[in-house]
């Protein structure tokens, strides 16, 4: 019988692909070995050569097929766990990775001047006297924390009607009268340091990355070369505009204070935070500022790229890295010196109690009237500073489980707030250095089905959940406004806190020691209630904490009825400051479902864990 020739006479190998790890690479090896090669080896123990070889081929199959799992786990953001992998996540979804934040606090800056009467013998201060305090002062707290006044406190404005805006009291009292007068007026503060960091810039670069000297950089406050072109941060280089926030002059000033003016930016820059080592790295534009004209592509014919060596050719081909150095993707000078003020630190340590920002350590005073030195020099030493609501907004770097459970939302959010999650993603990345909330809660508001309901708390100094300032909740309030759709309402509310003691009983098995099994139950209940844990509108689950205590070694029973009972802590307890909001636990608890929901927005938190976690053993 004929032979076909186009079938070859060698046997046919089965192969094994199914094996992945050491043992199953080398069961399948030694298989293949023993069916194609039963006459060239036949010794495959530990010891022999056979056996160094069937090690050795499993041990490099199970390692590539290792890094072949871990490598496709690190495509998926949510299996990802590679810090640099979960970066490059994060900003191919359109989200900037956001280190620490600083503390904002409303502070009271008061002055003593001269005083003197008008005409209707009234006590008003002497107006040569009123001095500006200029931005850039930087107050402390008692705890050493920095911070910086952002705008200017101009103690001479007035209202439209003629009034000053300072809140005037009585000063020193002499027999002949009211010699002096204190003025107050209040300012944003910012917590961090302001640092300066200049760098020689010979030939042009494009795309010139320029990275900070120190850690932590919260605010990159100007950025200026020595031909005086100031260059404006961008969220990528095509934007070529950006916003500026003009004080108001005009008669309509008591309205509206500032004026949005739209200010062109051909030198910009864009910024990017390191999670790892938490530097900052400034990335200009690609144009070059010293031979770009007026043109956005200056001559067309240099696109083309010459081929001298080729006699035919189907295309003519292009060059494409003349696309980036035009001025569509911003300019950069050369030959010269770039200086970038930037503004670093920040954190939950940053966050101060109220009336504890008291010393003023850089004052940067000035006096538009020219007073004589000595009224001068008496106005300046009498300035001193307040808080008179505590500082807060200052969080720590997100964790990456954090910044990783915000990837999918942005991916989803297409630069606009349509779901919850999309207003959850924009509230946890409102730039650092407006302050950031510790936890937001989102509802639907039943009076008005166009309107959501947005819950946010802060954490003060101490770690504490607290009440967000003002100021946060506008700069949250001005974030959010340039993503709503123009048909929806968002009601920015303060997340009710609901501090809570926990007692529980438990029986301890003999042959254990009482007090270590009480110790060890409290602490896995501090560590299930720390407050990381927390979430707005998150119920209790009284089953779980109930494992969270059987899950203790000796830990034998607990009594049916109540085996873990919740109280409400508020006030001042034995010098234990607590929130001041009352719940009714019992009104709270579905028992039936074994679940303790909180009033609507609001968070419960165990303040004081060392005291409002008590155990008893029976």
């Amino acid at each position: 019988m004929p032979t076909n020739p186009n079938v070859s006479t060698q046997q046919v190998r089965v192969r094994n692909y199914l094996a992945k790890d050491f043992d199953g690479l080398k069961k399948v090896i030694l298989d293949y070995a023993r069916a194609y090669y039963p006459d060239r080896m036949t010794d495959f123990s530990d010891n022999s050569l056979g056996g160094l070889l069937l090690d050795m081929a499993a041990y490099v199959g199970d390692n590539l097929s290792f890094y072949l799992d871990h490598q496709f786990n690190e495509l998926d953001p949510s299996s990802a766990i590679e810090v640099n992998n979960l970066q490059r996540h994060l900003r191919n979804a359109g989200m900037k990775v956001a280190g620490v934040s600083p503390a904002i606090a409303d502070c009271t800056f008061s002055i003593e001047c001269p005083a003197t009467k008008d005409a209707s013998g009234n006590i008003i201060p002497s107006e040569k006297s009123l001095p500006i305090v200029k931005a850039g002062t930087t107050v402390s707290s008692q705890g050493g924390i920095t911070y910086t006044l952002a705008d200017d406190i101009d103690f001479s404005e007035k209202y439209p009607d003629g009034s000053y805006k300072f809140y005037q009291t009585t000063g020193r009292v002499t027999p002949l009268g009211v010699s002096t007068v204190v003025l107050s007026r209040s300012s944003l503060c910012i917590s961090g340091v302001e640092s300066s960091y200049s760098v020689p810039v010979a030939d042009f670069v494009p795309f010139r990355q320029v990275t900070l000297p120190d850690r932590e950089v919260t605010e990159i406050i100007s950025v200026t070369d020595a031909f005086g072109n100031s260059y404006y941060e961008v969220n990528d280089l095509a934007d070529d505009v950006i916003y500026k926030n003009i004080k108001n002059y005009a008669d309509d000033a008591a309205i509206v204070d500032s004026v949005l003016q739209l200010q062109p930016a051909p030198y910009r820059f864009t910024r990017a935070t390191d999670i790892t080592s938490a530097l900052t790295t400034l990335t200009f534009g690609g144009g070059d500022a010293l031979t770009m004209q007026d043109d956005i592509i200056p001559d067309p014919t240099e696109f083309a790229i010459p081929l001298p060596n080729y006699k035919t050719f189907s295309k003519t081909p292009l060059n494409p890295q003349k696309l980036l150095t035009t001025r569509t993707l911003g300019v950069a000078a050369s030959n010269t010196v770039i200086t970038i003020r930037y503004r670093s630190g920040g954190g939950l340590s940053h966050n101060a109690p109220s009336n504890t920002i008291t010393r003023v350590t850089g004052l940067n005073i000035f006096f538009p009237a020219n007073p004589t030195v000595s009224v001068g020099q008496g106005v300046t030493n009498s300035v001193r500073v307040t808080n008179q609501n505590a500082a807060v907004g200052g969080e720590d770097q997100p964790s990456t489980t954090e910044l990783r459970s915000l990837i999918s939302s942005m991916r989803n959010s297409q630069e606009r707030i349509v779901t919850k999650e999309d207003l959850m993603a924009r509230v946890y990345t409102l730039p650092t250095n407006f302050g950031r909330v510790f936890r937001a809660g989102v509802r639907s508001n039943p009076d008005n089905p166009l309107a959501t309901r947005l819950y946010v708390v802060s954490r003060d100094v101490a770690g504490n959940l607290t009440t967000s300032t003002d100021t946060l909740k506008k700069n949250l309030i001005k974030h959010l406004n340039a993503y709503r759709l123009a048909t929806d309402a968002i009601d920015i509310l303060d997340s009710p806190v609901i501090n809570i003691k926990i007692d529980f009983m438990v029986t301890v098995d003999p042959s254990y020691q009482q007090n270590l099994v009480l110790q060890e139950c409290i602490d896995e209940l501090q560590l299930y209630f720390s407050t990381k844990n927390c979430q707005i509108d998150k119920p209790i689950n009284m089953t779980e904490v109930a494992n969270v205590i059987y899950s203790v070694a000796g830990v034998t029973s607990m009594p049916q009825n109540t085996p873990v009972r919740f109280s409400n802590m508020t006030g001042v307890v034995d010098d234990r400051r607590y929130s001041d909001y009352y719940f009714n636990v019992k009104l709270g608890t579905v028992a039936n479902r074994g679940l303790l929901f909180p009033p609507e927005g609001g968070i419960f938190e165990v303040r004081y864990p060392a005291f409002d976690i008590v155990g008893r053993a029976v």
